[in-house]
């Protein structure tokens, strides 16, 4: 099922709160595409 603009943008200010002041990037760095491909209902990892 298709997102919504305001879907996709309610998900993407909690995305971007959840991340601000993230200082362990190489450690972090999954998690955060993870996240990130969340916000337009991705999955990172296809089957």
């Amino acid at each position: 099922m298709a997102l919504s603009w305001n879907e996709i943008k309610d998900r993407a200010l909690k995305f971007s709160k959840e991340w601000e002041g993230e200082s362990r990037e190489r450690a972090e760095k999954d998690s955060f595409w993870n996240d990130f491909f969340d916000i337009f209902g991705i999955s990172r990892v296809q089957k």
